[in-house]
C-alpha cells in the first residue's frame, strides 16, 4: 500500500527508523531500530495520525470508538481521532491513567464511555502486555475490543515460533493492524538504492528470526 511506503520514509526520515546494528530486548543484534516516540513534532506526529487514519479505513474493521493505553497511546488516540474526523469518520475515543484518581471524576479512565466495538491503539506490540491490560479493561466495562493498530510489525518470533502479533491475535480472537511490516520495509529498502547497504542485513534478520507473511 502507498501509506505504507510514505509512513516508512517518513520515520527515516524522522530519525524514527535508523539502520546500523542494535541490540533488542531479546538480545537479538538487528540491523535496524524503530521508535515511534522520535515522532515528536506537530507536522510528523500529524502526518503518524494520518498513516494510522489510513490504515483503519483500508482494514475496515468494524468499531464503534477507539482506545490509547497509557502512556504512548494517549496522544496517539487523540490524534487518530481527529484525524479520521477529518475524513468524515467521527468516532469517540477513551484513554487510561496508570494509577486510579481518588478525587474529581476519579478512577482510571478518561474520555468516551468504554461501549461497542471497541479499536485498540498502540504504537508497537513486544510482549503483548499493554494489549492484554486493555482487553482487560475494555471487557471489564461490558466492551468488546474490535482490533488492535499498531505503527510496525517485526514480523519476528517471539520466545515460540508465533510473533507478538500473532499471539495477540490468537489469544483474543482480533485482527491486528499494522501501518507497515517488516516486508514493507524490506520492499523498500529494495526500491531505495542510497539505502541498499541494509537490504541484505534485513533480510538476513528476517529469514533468522522472522515469521512469513502467511503464517
Amino acid at each position: 500500500m502507498d501509506f505504507s511506503r510514505e509512513f516508512i520514509d517518513l520515520a527515516r526520515r524522522k530519525g524514527v527508523l535508523r539502520f546500523g546494528s542494535f541490540i533488542t530486548k531479546a538480545g537479538r543484534n538487528s540491523p535496524y531500530f524503530f521508535n515511534a516516540g522520535l515522532f515528536d513534532d506537530g507536522a510528523s506526529f500529524r502526518a503518524l495520525c494520518g498513516f494510522y487514519a489510513q490504515a483503519i479505513r483500508a482494514a475496515g474493521v468494524p468499531c464503534d470508538m477507539l482506545f490509547g493505553p497509557a502512556y504512548k497511546g494517549i496522544p496517539l488516540v487523540a490524534g487518530v481521532a481527529m484525524r479520521l474526523a477529518e475524513d468524515g469518520v467521527n468516532l469517540p475515543f477513551c484513554f487510561n491513567r496508570k494509577e486510579a484518581k481518588d478525587h474529581g471524576e476519579g478512577g482510571t479512565l478518561i474520555g468516551a464511555p468504554l461501549a461497542g466495538r471497541v479499536l485498540i491503539l498502540d504504537d508497537v506490540i513486544s510482549a503483548g502486555t499493554s494489549v492484554r491490560e486493555s482487553v482487560e479493561l475494555i471487557r471489564g466495562a461490558g466492551a468488546a475490543p474490535a482490533g488492535v493498530v499498531i505503527a510496525l510489525d517485526r514480523m519476528e518470533r517471539g520466545l515460540g515460533p508465533r510473533s507478538a502479533v500473532q499471539e495477540v491475535q490468537e489469544t483474543f480472537g482480533v485482527p491486528v493492524i499494522a501501518v507497515a511490516t517488516l516486508d514493507d520495509l524490506i520492499g523498500y529498502l529494495a526500491d531505495s538504492p542510497e539505502l541498499a547497504a541494509n537490504l541484505e542485513a534485513v533480510k538476513h534478520y528476517r529469514d533468522t528470526y522472522g515469521i512469513s507473511a502467511d503464517n
